[in-house]
Parts: C-alpha cells; structure tokens; sequence
C-alpha cells in the first residue's frame, strides 16, 4: 500500500496536481497555517511555485489567506468534501468491517465515536451474538465527555489547554450513582486513561454497561475511539483480555482513514 508521507509522485500521473493535494495535506493540528516561503521550504519547490500552487487552492476555496501574515488556512471547500464523506457513507465502507469482526470476536456491541462538542457521538456500529445494549440502534447516540469510557479513551488523549476549555463552567450532569462529577477527580482518571493507553468504566452512562474503549489516532492526532460494551449483570470480563484487540482495529482503521487506496 502507498505510503502517504512519500511525496515521489507515482508514474503517469500529474506531478503538479500531487503537489498541490501534498501541500494540502499538510495542514494539520501541529501547522495549521503556512507561508509561501515555508511551503517551499517544506517541499523542495522554488517560492514562485509554491506561491502558485496556494494561489489555486486559495482560488478553488480549499485555502483562505490572511492578508495581515500573509499565510494560509484550510478553506471552505474542505468543509464541503467533509460532508460529502459523511453522506457517500466511506465511512461506513472502511469501518464497519472493522467493527463486525470486533463483534464477532468479543460477542458484544462494538462502536466507532467521534467528538461532538464536549461529547463523542457514535457513527458507527456493530452488534455481537449477545444482541442490543439497547432497544434501538445506538448509532447517533451521545456520550458526554465526563462519563463512559467510550468518551474518555477520546478526550483523555486532547491537549490539556483544549480539554480544560471544553469543561470550563460546564456543569457535569449525573447520569447513574458512578458518573464522575468532581473535575479533579475527572482530570485524575483521564492521566490515566492517557498514560495506559485505554478506558475501562462500568456503569457510569448507563446503569450496568461496562464498556472498553481505545483511542484511535490519524496521523498522529486524536481522531475518535474504538469501543465494546455489555451488560456487566450478564458477563463478567478481563478487560484486558481485549485491549490488544482493540488496539489492533483502531491502527486498521487508522490505516484505512489516512492512506490512499492503492492503484489497480
């Protein structure tokens, strides 16, 4: 499979066009704006055609630029590609494999979330032998960022500065006698979470369901969470029998999301 940080353009096909999509995907948490002079830096190229290949991706909306720093930032027409991701359902091509053989293999529910605010929202799903968690599908479902693993495996793994703005003032609701509500005690469990690389709660969303959750990462940035969850009355579990398992599909998935298909 072709390595997305490889910028040798691939024969036959326009080196000038795989420049231009190369300096677009260099925009990212880390460098979210870019000049002329460092894009030619970063790439190799002559100024006057990094200044041109900004220009048309300025021009086609993909880029908007600062006139007070003279440097660019993602543009609209990105936007209009991520909707355009959502509603073709890729996803749902790339992932839901993923998932149905996460739940096959465990018996149990297995969820792709994302953020959504100060929440994750379940995009995806898949259900294990053991049927529902619920009455109805939970994709769509919303899980607050302070109570579940399916949250935390996420938002443990955000900058501090970011996380502590998302919980500045924001009264932490309980939902069940194990909802964590105590900021301090939230920021504890989260440095854990970071520091062992997963979540494992019981009853802190829902009464009963344990859930196990891992981070899943694109090109090195939290992206959402991989988890599994059942009722803890019915199954007692290791979590940690299943944590490589989990981490295993979340890197697949991180394989799939963030390199190219391959050409036939």
């Amino acid at each position: 499979m072709p390595d997305p940080d490889d910028r040798t353009t691939p024969p036959g096909l326009p080196q000038t066009a795989d420049r231009a999509l190369q300096v677009l995907l260099a925009f990212d948490r880390a460098r979210p704006e870019w000049g002329v002079t460092a894009v030619a830096r970063e790439f190799g190229l002559h100024t006057s055609i990094a200044q041109r290949l900004l220009a048309v991706l300025a021009h086609r909306g993909f880029l908007v630029r600062d006139d007070s720093t003279r440097k660019y930032r993602i543009g609209p027409s990105a936007l209009h590609l991520g909707r355009m991701w959502d509603r073709a359902g890729a996803l749902d091509l790339l992932v839901v494999p993923v998932l149905s053989d996460l739940a096959a293999q465990t018996g149990h529910a297995a969820l792709l979330s994302l953020p959504d605010g100060a929440h994750t929202r379940c995009v995806l799903a898949a259900e294990g032998a053991d049927g529902r968690l619920r009455g109805y599908s939970l994709v769509g479902e919303l899980y607050p960022a302070h109570a579940g693993a399916t949250s935390k495996a996420y938002f443990a793994f955000l900058p501090e500065e970011e996380r502590d703005r998302l919980f500045a003032d924001r009264p932490m609701a309980r939902f069940t006698p194990d909802t964590v509500t105590d900021l301090a005690v939230l920021r504890e469990q989260l440095a854990e979470v970071a520091e062992r690389g997963w979540a494992f709660t019981t009853g802190e969303y829902d009464t009963g369901v344990a859930t196990l959750a891992v981070p899943v990462f694109l090109r090195g940035e939290p992206y959402g969470s991989l988890s599994v969850g059942w009722s803890a009355s019915r199954f007692q579990h290791d979590p940690e029998q299943w944590v490589e398992l989990l981490r295993r599909g979340a890197e697949l998935i991180e394989l799939r999301l963030s390199r190219p298909v391959p050409r036939r």
